[in-house]
């Protein structure tokens, strides 16, 4: 029982401390698995460094005893943080918004933060579409590729989600780390449109925010057969998907960030929201020490450039260059430099520990958001860093209290006149 007692304390207070350490870029994504894994799994590790100090205690290993109860400290610290209620809602939409919400909306909503099971993310009643073409490039017989989630039963909300997933930029593809996600926002009677978008060195960020507006585009064109309303579309993405989500909504008719062919379009959406994506490309340019890559040989932007790992996540090749040569392709590119009183309402969540995207960043885009008079919720978890939703959606405490604050954003914006 002492062996036992010893490696549930130890276990406790290891994954405590790992939640509390702070990295750095390259270092951060050894720890981004473990960390997203201690972060999800925190009410259990309480419980087994609980237990492993009163087995310390029942059977004399009195050294246990401290181990096991300040790892249990820590992960009750920040279950306890990451699940507090915050003005968020009240000062973006009034006090009374949880008025506005219709009481068949709220059936499949998260019921509290402090919830230990995620609900919808089981529910049989779905239909998937896999590798729906919306786009296909001129000049080939490449199309661009996405997956539609919706109720089987027909009972749609109205409200479509389009989603980006996280990349760096330069990896990943749809339907990626998500399907509970999407699982749950189906289950509310959610359409959500899961792209594929081109990456670097593929094309730079112009041709992402054009496979964004594409993807507006579409879904605005077909959304009477999936029964939605044009004007209930809302962006939603994390990392640099997050990026594209953000900039996409804020400058939907842009010239430089628009296709010729569709600049006529109407590519305004309802809503962003965001989970962790960068915001000022400078601010994460320093943050990540992206200096890291001033070594590396360019890369041309080409469908031809062949993909080196070493190369995975640089931001002078997304932009055309370092800051300091091409300034203004930073500025183009944050959606912090594009707010405007028309930006669409914002629900932004991260964490205070993230070593790819500067919260600081994120506060500050809040902040010109409101005075923008924007409508703006910014959730910041301590101890939190990126990729915090990567692992154990279902039962993760930060998953389940940001899907809070999802759901209710996604509702209110069904309410809310154009």
């Amino acid at each position: 029982m002492i062996i036992l007692a010893t490696v549930l304390s130890v276990l406790s207070l290891l994954m405590g401390v790992l939640l509390v350490m702070r990295t750095k870029n390259p270092a951060g994504w050894l720890s981004l698995a473990p960390k997203s894994a201690a972060g999800a799994l925190s009410p259990y590790l309480a419980i087994m460094g609980l237990a492993g100090a009163i087995l310390g205690l029942v059977n004399e290993a009195y050294w246990v005893i401290p181990v096991g109860i300040v790892g249990a400290g820590i992960t009750i610290w920040y279950y306890w943080r990451c699940t507090s209620d915050h003005a968020g809602l009240d000062k973006a939409f009034g006090a009374g918004w949880s008025d506005q919400i219709p009481l068949e909306q709220n059936s499949q909503m998260v019921k509290r933060r402090r919830s230990l099971l995620l609900n919808g993310i089981a529910s049989a009643e779905l239909s998937l579409e896999r590798d729906v073409p919306f786009w296909r490039i001129p000049g080939t017989d490449r199309d661009l590729l996405c997956d539609i989630w919706r109720p089987a039963n027909g009972e749609v909300s109205g409200l479509a989600i389009i989603h980006f997933h996280g990349s760096g930029w330069w990896i990943g593809d749809k339907d990626f780390f998500t399907r509970g996600y999407f699982r749950h926002m189906a289950a509310q009677g959610h359409t959500v449109m899961d792209v594929a978008y081109r990456l670097c060195p593929e094309v730079d960020i112009f041709g992402m925010v054009g496979d964004v507006k594409r993807a507006i585009a579409w879904m605005k064109a077909n959304a009477s057969h999936y029964g939605v309303d044009p004007e209930k579309i809302v962006l939603m993405g994390s990392s640099a998907g997050g990026h594209l989500a953000l900039l996409a909504g804020y400058a939907p008719h842009y010239p430089e960030l628009t296709p010729e062919d569709i600049l006529d379009t109407d590519l305004s959406v309802c809503g962003v929201i965001s989970l962790y994506g960068p915001t000022d490309m400078l601010a994460a340019y320093h943050h990540e020490r992206q200096e890291l890559f001033d070594d590396r040989p360019p890369v041309p932007i080409s469908p031809d450039s062949p993909k080196d790992r070493r190369d995975y996540g640089r931001m002078d090749v997304l932009l055309g260059g370092r800051p300091q040569e091409v300034p203004e392709m930073y500025e183009l590119a944050s959606p912090i430099t594009n707010v405007h009183p028309d930006c669409p309402p914002t629900l932004l969540i991260q964490g205070d520990r993230d070593f790819i995207t500067p919260v600081d960043a994120t506060c500050e885009l809040e902040a010109k958001l409101v005075e923008a008079g924007v409508p703006t919720i910014n959730v910041v978890y301590p101890w939190t860093d990126h990729g915090f939703d990567m692992l154990l959606q279902r039962i993760s405490p930060p998953v389940i209290s940001a899907m809070y604050d999802v759901d209710r954003f996604l509702a209110l914006l069904m309410k809310e006149d154009k």
